[in-house]
């Protein structure tokens, strides 16, 4: 197998606005020797962003969150998805500080441990983005109500869920979105270890 190399050959930037688009002319090395033809690509740009699975040991509750969503525009009457906290990393910022920032602005929580359970990509066919995730410790014995900043056009509901029944949420494709599935699919398989080390360190 011959080493891995790609080239640019032309770059520049289509569209600047929420989002940004850049397209690029590139060409990179095939498994079976050579180098491919030139290829014109688009790559949807964004800043890397963090995702909170908010997880209550003591109630075996996990916070949900529901908004719009226009990534679901073309099925309407599923435009509003069953989410985690989630939010951009702005420069000067530590994945950790985004996830203690938005479970705050998104969900009124105050995250009381913190731990890293994966980075990923999240469609790396086409954009840059890539999600550091978090599995927050939080009381939701108070968790509810609407939530987010005016300022950025949020209008969440926030609501605490036991956690077998966001399980079977799950399996009944009520949710929908790939970042809170695989955060969820986390917590069926580590959930046990993961209660019984936080009601450990609690207790």
């Amino acid at each position: 197998m011959s080493s891995k190399q790609f080239e640019v050959l032309a770059q520049e930037t289509v569209y600047r606005g929420f989002f940004n688009l850049e397209q690029y002319t590139l060409k990179h090395t095939l498994f079976n020797g050579g180098w491919s033809q030139p290829l014109t690509r688009e790559l949807f740009r964004r800043n890397n962003c963090v995702a909170v699975l908010l997880y209550d040991p003591d109630r075996d509750e996990v916070v949900m969150i529901e908004q719009f969503r226009m990534g679901a525009v073309l099925q309407p009457h599923r435009a509003w998805l069953l989410e985690i906290v989630a939010g951009a990393i702005e420069e000067g910022e530590t994945a950790e500080q985004v996830a203690y920032r938005e479970a705050l602005e998104e969900a009124g929580c105050e995250i009381v441990e913190l731990l890293e359970i994966m980075q990923f990509y999240t469609t790396p066919g086409g954009s840059s983005e890539r999600i550091t995730l978090f599995c927050g410790r939080v009381d939701s014995s108070e968790i509810g109500g609407v939530h987010g900043l005016d300022e950025e056009g949020e209008d969440i509901y926030v609501s605490a869920v036991k956690t077998e029944q966001v399980f079977q949420m799950l399996e009944a494709g009520q949710i929908e979105s790939g970042i809170p599935i695989i955060a969820i699919q986390w917590l069926y398989i580590h959930r046990a270890k993961l209660r019984k080390q936080w009601l450990a360190e609690a207790g």
